[in-house]
């Protein structure tokens, strides 16, 4: 909200702290790449000029985890290398986050055997699960903006109440629920079984 000030400009604004700091978290995602397998391709694709990443400032890579804030699982995780996963995962600052790109570092896809996790989630708390095999860089394009939605739509400890006055006068209203109604209400199934068709 801008204000005036007595020579007659409006230089400042008021915000709340918790919306100045998601805004700056979340247009400075640094990704972790942890290529594992053949999606590590098209995440190289996403970083590179013909997408271009850097739109939504997330273009810096960092191999390092003391730097990174978002983890992009590409590829297949055996059971040899989850730990090793798992450490770097450790190692990364809070607040931070977990893609899983593609149908096997979902749910493990094609891989059905004994070698191969069935799925990332079993061992990372992943936020966005990215379909396909292998997803195209659009894709993970999609997944850093849900990613983005997420961080700016994320709240202090103080405002983590789900029942009084407080929540009765000030319910948290997600970003775009204005200008998307309904995006984040699950569907309605019905109430009722559905017959079978007669033969």
């Amino acid at each position: 909200m801008a204000g005036s000030s007595p020579f007659g400009g409006e230089n400042f604004f008021t915000t709340r702290v918790d919306a100045v700091v998601n805004w700056a978290r979340s247009n400075s995602l640094m990704p972790m790449p942890m290529g594992l397998a053949c999606c590590a391709i098209e995440m190289m694709a996403f970083a590179g000029p013909k997408y271009d990443s850097a739109r939504f400032g997330s273009e810096a890579m960092r191999f390092s985890p003391r730097q990174a804030d978002l983890m992009i699982v590409a590829g297949w995780v055996s059971y040899k290398m989850s730990h090793a996963v798992r450490r770097v995962w450790d190692q990364m600052a809070d607040p931070k986050w977990c893609i899983a790109m593609g149908a096997c570092a979902s749910t493990g896809g094609m891989h059905r055997c004994y070698g191969v996790v069935q799925g990332c989630d079993n061992f990372l708390p992943v936020d966005v699960y990215i379909p396909g095999c292998p997803p195209r860089p659009e894709a993970v394009l999609h997944a850093l903006m849900d990613i983005q939605e997420k961080v700016r739509n994320e709240y202090t400890i103080t405002q983590d109440y789900t029942y009084g006055d407080p929540y009765e006068n000030a319910p948290l209203i997600p970003e775009n629920t204005i200008q998307y109604p309904g995006q984040l209400q699950k569907p309605n199934t019905p109430a009722t079984p559905v017959a079978p068709a007669s033969a």
